[in-house]
């Protein structure tokens, strides 16, 4: 089979206008980016169109390194629903260049299931991430200047909370000293890097629901403690309005499309191990505006991005999912049955029949939300007919529908089973009001024990001094009412990242507690987890290259 990229290579796009046109998009309201590109404004959301929308989340089962393929299915339930002649989009996130060049690869789906043009969408696409990383080291830049300016003044911060962002793997920027040198140089700080799918700014952009709101967020943002120990915001320095002028471009949702020409609308970025990992609210709504069926994802396992999605960003933007999709392949599940990942691709019907203990556990945690569940069987070459029969008779036995899906190969015509499966489920058995982990009147610490203990199946939950001290200071400013955004490796329920399938006796130690009073959530880093990931041995870039003009490799 050819790779993604000469796949993408090989499909006639369609002109940016036609696919505005598929869903009466107003033409004269699109600002191209090229000939395949445009973003659309916000004000062209419609709330009452949204209210009759059906959406749809597309989660998965814990990840392993053989891969699920959430994005790739994802895309294909929107294109075999557009083969039933469903008006439908799909909103995605946009991908980060540092996944891109390091570890993960592209975030366009794959084979015959991806959004065009890939290489533009995976790289730098409209700006939107550039633009989100400038605006937060603008922010940075302004508040070294405002304590070096008022230094001799009496001015100084206790503590500073913000750091910078870059949308690279660096691992040695995840602590430094700046202002290091001549007095002119600035004021001697410790400081450090995230990478910029953790940024506030990020998840304010993915939160906001129109200008107003992104420019209120912006001034709210607590940047540090003054050493009277009142909080420091970015409306003291007067530069919110510099900030919002930087993101304006950026706040409006990106129309693409699919490899069959579909409408797809892909805006925001924040992974799910680290931030809320969901697409921005706006993009959201705007799908649902213009289409019956929306299709969306959230990042990661359902413990991470799912469960994120619900709570934070459902609860925020008053979102009320039709359904959840969890995606499960036989690679993903031997791994979570204890087979060895050389083995993986060998039948292994005990092995697999072990692994069905972490799809269950995800089931059961949709269904605690109040969402009706499918499951999506995600096909690879080496599955037998043997084994997807267990998977189908196991998903009977749970009393929850099966489908299988071979959109990576096949496109659309792969997956019209399982968009055939979505739209009965929904008209048969739509999900019903939301049921959330937690009441946002909990204490910050309640919402932690709530979240670890009924969706990661934990005992409990620890809390380091400096943590504590943190939520503290969170509670004494009148905001602990915040949802609490948990930071924790992907690859397990647990904290640790070997611990796949469904372990026990484990406690979940919050580490380190940091307030974004702008996104109005608490972040809470678990264990080692870092905001700022490391380059593999071997990235994604020793393979990535420009051959006469095109760009190879990338995936």
């Amino acid at each position: 089979m050819k790779s993604d990229i000469e796949i993408a290579h090989a499909c006639r796009l369609r002109p940016v206008e036609e696919i505005a046109r598929m869903v009466q998009i107003p033409l004269e309201e699109l600002e191209h980016y090229g000939k395949h590109i445009a973003k659309v404004p916000e004000k062209l959301i419609d709330r009452e169109k949204v209210r009759r929308s059906r959406l749809i989340l597309v989660t998965a089962i814990t990840p392993t390194k053989a891969g699920i393929g959430k994005t790739t299915v994802s895309i294909g339930l929107a294109l075999g629903l557009g083969r039933l002649g469903k008006k439908n989009i799909v909103a995605l996130r946009e991908p980060s260049l540092g996944p891109c060049f390091g570890l993960k690869g592209g975030a366009a789906g794959g084979g015959y299931a991806q959004v065009l043009p890939m290489e533009r969408i995976n790289l730098h696409f409209t700006g939107d991430f550039h633009a989100i990383t400038s605006a937060h080291n603008m922010i940075a830049a302004l508040l070294d200047n405002y304590v070096y300016q008022h230094r001799d003044e009496g001015f100084a911060l206790k503590e500073v909370l913000w750091k910078r962002v870059l949308d690279i793997n660096d691992r040695n920027l995840r602590y430094i000293v700046t202002g290091l040198g001549a007095k002119t140089n600035g004021v001697v700080m410790e400081s450090g890097f995230d990478i910029t799918p953790a940024s506030e700014i990020m998840a304010i952009l993915c939160l906001a629901e129109d200008a107003q709101d992104l420019r209120r967020r912006i001034e709210n943002i607590v940047l540090g403690t003054t050493v009277d120990g009142k909080p420091f915001r970015v409306k003291d320095m007067g530069v919110a309005g510099a900030v919002c002028a930087l993101l304006k471009d950026a706040l409006h949702p990106n129309l693409v499309q699919t490899t069959e020409n579909t409408p797809a609308i892909v805006h925001g970025g924040p992974f799910a191990n680290i931030a809320h990992g969901c697409s921005s609210v706006l993009g959201t709504k705007l799908a649902m505006t213009y289409a019956d069926y929306v299709v969306t994802e959230a990042g990661f396992g359902a413990d991470l991005g799912a469960e994120k999605f619900f709570n934070i960003k459902c609860r925020k933007a008053g979102l009320q999912p039709k359904l959840t999709v969890v995606v499960a392949t036989t690679r993903g599940l031997k791994m979570h049955g204890g087979v060895p990942l050389e083995q993986i691709g060998n039948p292994d019907a005990a092995g697999l029949q072990r692994g069905f203990a972490n799809l269950d556990r995800h089931v059961r945690n949709m269904q605690a939300f109040g969402q009706t569940v499918v499951v999506c069987f995600n096909r690879y070459d080496t599955d037998t007919e043997e084994e997807i029969a267990l998977c189908r008779a196991h998903c009977e036995a749970l009393g929850v529908g099966f489908a299988v899906n071979s959109a990576y190969s096949e496109g659309g015509r792969g997956a019209e089973e399982l968009a055939r499966l979505v739209v009965e489920t929904i008209e048969r058995k739509p999900s019903g009001p939301l049921s959330f982990t937690y009441a946002d009147d909990d204490p910050i610490e309640v919402k932690a024990e709530k979240v670890a203990r009924q969706v990661y199946g934990a005992d409990g939950v620890t809390f380091s001094p400096a943590a504590r001290r943190a939520i503290e200071r969170i509670r004494q400013l009148g905001v602990g009412h915040y949802p609490v955004c948990i930071a924790k490796t992907q690859y397990s329920f647990s904290a640790d990242a070997h611990a796949y399938g469904v372990p026990r006796g484990f406690k979940i130690h919050i580490r380190e507690v940091v307030p974004n009073f702008g996104a109005e959530m608490i972040v809470l880093v678990v264990g080692d987890m870092m905001r700022m990931p490391g380059l593999p041995k071997h990235p994604q870039a020793e393979r990535i290259d420009l051959v006469d003009g095109e760009i190879v490799g990338l995936s």
